[in-house]
Order: structure tokens, then C-alpha cells, then sequence
């Protein structure tokens, strides 16, 4: 049995993200997958807006939710991240939470830098694999082909970093046009990709 951790990223509770989301989930248990849910916008990541640089980040009051969080990170084998894209990339939650979470010790651990000068680490979170949803309000072919995907390979370049293999990336748009037809489609297309990542 897959065990799949859900992160929502969505500033907002009430939103087509999230019901993809649910769609998502909901084909991951028909394939039997163990899903577990954390959403971003319910963990205490205040202290880290504004803190002492002067300081590691080991001087930031790290919280039960944000350890929680950690651990349900270790507990997975897959992790789904869905999130709106704002400016061409992640909201402001979902990088903030990414550097609260990516934390050396945790998902990394440098050691003796080659020749001295090139950093080496360990890549602690390997072997586990990663899919993202994200919504937008421009065509998903503006964000390839125009834009060039800059918030997906923010996305890549971080899991990358501490061993987690990004499979999926499913961009949902332009979901400001309402199109309910469409909207069906992609509540399918998410149950799908649930479906696949618990297989």
C-alpha cells in the first residue's frame, strides 16, 4: 500500500484548487493508496516572515505543526503539492513553507566540499517520488512555452536537491474563465492522476 502525503497550498480553503485536491485523494484511495492531508495555510510559519539573519535558522522557534509536518515528509512515499500559480510561480505560503521545511539535518546534510570548494550533500529525503497540481489563469501552453515554466523548475530544482523525483506536473487553465465543461475534465483528469500515483 502507497503511502501518499497531500500538501495543500492553496491561501484559501474554499477554492477550485482544492477540489481537485479532493478528486485527486479520492481516486488515490480507490487504488488503496494510505493518504494523509497537510495544509500549509494551517501551520504557525509567522516567525519565519521576519527573523535575525544574523542568526541560523536553528534560533527560529520550530513549532509541533511545522515538526509534524516533518515527520509526515519521512512517513511518505509520495507527495502531492497543489497550489495556485501566482506570477508565474508558487504563492508566497507554499515558499515560505519550502523554507521552513528544507532544512539541513532534515532534508539535507553538506559535508566535505570537493577540492575544498564545491559543495557535496546528502540528498536525506531520497527514494521518495513527487507529483504537482497547480491552477492558473492563463493557458497551460503561456506557462510552457512563453513563460517557460519558471515555478515548476523552482519546484524540480528544490525536490531535486534533497533526493525526491519529481513524476507529474498537471497544469490546470485558464480556470478564471469558469468554463464548467472544462472544470469536469479536470476533475477527472485529477482523479486520474490519484488513481496513477497510488499504483
Amino acid at each position: 500500500m502507497k503511502k501518499i502525503l497531500v500538501i495543500k497550498g492553496h491561501p484559501r480553503d474554499i477554492c477550485f484548487c482544492n477540489q481537485l485536491v479532493d478528486q485527486y485523494i479520492e481516486g488515490a484511495k480507490k487504488e488503496y493508496a494510505e493518504v494523509k492531508v497537510l495544509n500549509i495555510h494551517e501551520l504557525q510559519l509567522e516567525p519565519w516572515l521576519k527573523y535575525d539573519w544574523d542568526r541560523n535558522h536553528d534560533s527560529i522557534p520550530f513549532s509541533d505543526d511545522l515538526k509534524q509536518a516533518q515527520e509526515l515528509i519521512k512517513w511518505s512515499d509520495h507527495i502531492m503539492i497543489a497550489y495556485p500559480t501566482y506570477w508565474a510561480g508558487p504563492p508566497a505560503i507554499v515558499k515560505l513553507f519550502i523554507e521552513v521545511i528544507v532544512t539541513s539535518g532534515f532534508a539535507f546534510k553538506y559535508y566535505q566540499p570537493l577540492w575544498g570548494i564545491i559543495p557535496r550533500w546528502h540528498r536525506l529525503l531520497k527514494g521518495r517520488t513527487a507529483t504537482i497540481i497547480s491552477t492558473m489563469d492563463a493557458p497551460p501552453i503561456f506557462m510552457n512555452v512563453v513563460d517557460r515554466d519558471p515555478g515548476g523548475k523552482m519546484m524540480f530544482d528544490v525536490l531535486s536537491f534533497v533526493g525526491i523525483k519529481l513524476k507529474h506536473k498537471y497544469y490546470f487553465g485558464s480556470v478564471i474563465l469558469r468554463v464548467k465543461k472544462m472544470h469536469d475534465v479536470w476533475l477527472k483528469k485529477a482523479f486520474r492522476a490519484g488513481e496513477n500515483d497510488a499504483r
